[in-house]
């Protein structure tokens, strides 16, 4: 994670080892999902279990440090090893050859591999130890963090921090243009960005929103998170062709593309930006007035201190929906316990306390910047938030909000829906319900393929 900011970066990294994941995963027998862990542990006999983990910031990894000692400290008996900077694929690798060096406990930046990591077995399901830890799933985390950390009724991870999307917009922008508050609904939006949008000749002095899906965070995923799509119907067959969400949000999204100056005019507008997770950011340098972007950016922006005066808000809804203004998608780090572990009964007394206990997931949320992952954690004292941050917490605890099911081929459906809309939006796919029909058959290939 870039100091502060990219979980998008590691989600990154993680999506083009997915195939690789997938692969390993799929012809490794990764054991039983069942919970056992006859450990010494709980008689107070020394044991050491190992974690793996993706945090590699100094920031990430001493806040991680920390956690651990707390544990330790408050279970003496029980001590960690921490190995940070691992991806899923070496994960993977491990956790199939198994062993003597293979983790016990293991946190994934990428949601996308949790229907992976369940039906591979790879991790055991936490149900049995939640269930006799005394607690109530429902009412220890957010209902959108249970989601992507299960699978088909399958706890095996639970949600450890997570990410939350809105608007962040430019105050001096806005009044300029006469833009009074930021937008609620997409009739808005799209008129808050075309009075933002300053021509320059050919291009673009400054441009309300950038809406092409290359536009940093503008995926397929995260703009239907506004609408409350659905991807698989109840036979877990893809319904991307037949949600009508799915469709709209294609139709809105390559509106904006045609109203604010066309596919080639902004691409190559977009050819000029710096890198996303840097001080050339666009919105760091006025090039474009409102993005979609997630809570980590708050600590970025308070890092670089742009040359400019911003706000957040909930990104805006459609406006048939206007009454679930405040939604956002979401997605995090999860953590389970590999099913090949020998130290259960210790692994899930480590992963208990980094989930549930209050204090650690607070110090944790206020050290790396991100939304802490229970009700408990997200109304606490103790976490440090503004006004820019409080959006993205309440963006969490909204009942509308949503992510993206898991799958047993992690997020191909995702990257197969994501190039539709790479073809839409450019005109090479012109007819949208057969783009839809076609991705959608491919989806249930691909998944009948995996399993």
């Amino acid at each position: 994670m870039h100091a502060t900011t990219s979980r998008r970066g590691r989600r990154t990294v993680a999506a083009l080892a997915g195939s690789a994941v997938l692969a390993l995963l799929a012809s490794a027998c990764t054991g039983s999902s069942d919970s056992g862990g006859n450990d010494d542990s709980a008689s107070g006999k020394d044991v050491t279990i190992t974690f793996w983990h993706g945090w590699s910031q100094e920031n990430e990894t001493k806040a991680i440090n920390d956690n651990i000692a707390a544990f330790e400290k408050s279970h003496p008996n029980i001590h960690v090893k921490a190995v940070d900077s691992l991806s899923d694929d070496k994960v993977n690798q491990a956790l199939r050859a198994g062993g003597a060096d293979a983790p016990d406990v293991v946190s994934s930046f990428t949601t996308n591999n949790v229907g992976m990591f369940c039906s591979t077995k790879a991790f055991v399901d936490l149900k049995p130890m939640l269930q006799k830890s005394g607690i109530d799933p429902a009412k220890t985390f957010p209902a959108t963090m249970l989601d992507y950390s299960q699978f088909q009724g399958n706890q095996c991870s639970l949600p450890l921090l997570g990410d939350a999307y809105g608007l962040f917009y430019n105050k001096k922008a806005f009044a300029a243009a006469g833009v009074s508050a930021p937008p609620k609904t997409f009739s808005e939006f799209a008129d808050a960005a075309a009075k933002l949008t300053v021509a320059d000749g050919d291009s673009y002095k400054q441009l309300g929103y950038m809406p092409l899906f290359h536009g940093y965070e503008n995926t397929s995923e995260h703009f239907l998170g506004q609408y409350g799509a659905s991807y698989f119907g109840s036979d877990g067959k893809s319904n991307v062709a037949t949600d009508p969400k799915v469709a709209s949000m294609f139709t809105w999204q390559k509106g904006l593309v045609d109203q604010l100056g066309g596919y080639t005019k902004l691409e190559k507008y977009r050819a000029t930006f710096g890198e996303e997770f840097s001080a050339k950011n666009p919105f760091n340098t006025g090039q474009v007035a409102m993005i979609l972007d997630g809570e980590w950016r708050t600590a970025s922006l308070a890092k670089d201190k742009p040359d400019i005066d911003w706000a957040t808000a909930p990104f805006p809804v459609p406006d048939d929906q206007a009454d679930t203004y405040g939604r956002g998608y979401q997605t995090g780090t999860i953590v389970g316990i590999a099913s090949t572990s020998k130290k259960q009964a210790a692994a899930w007394e480590f992963v208990k306390y980094l989930t549930t206990d209050t204090d650690a997931v607070v110090s944790f949320a206020n050290a790396i910047h991100n939304v802490p992952s229970t009700f408990d954690a997200l109304n606490s004292p103790k976490l440090v938030s503004d006004a820019n941050f409080k959006t993205f917490l309440d963006v969490a605890k909204n009942p509308h909000s949503s992510t993206t099911p898991a799958a047993v081929n992690g997020g191909s459906y995702i990257s197969t829906l994501q190039n539709l809309g790479y073809d839409y939006e450019a005109g090479k796919q012109s007819d949208l319900a057969a783009g839809l029909a076609a991705t959608a058959k491919q989806i249930d290939t691909d998944i009948a393929q995996a399993k």
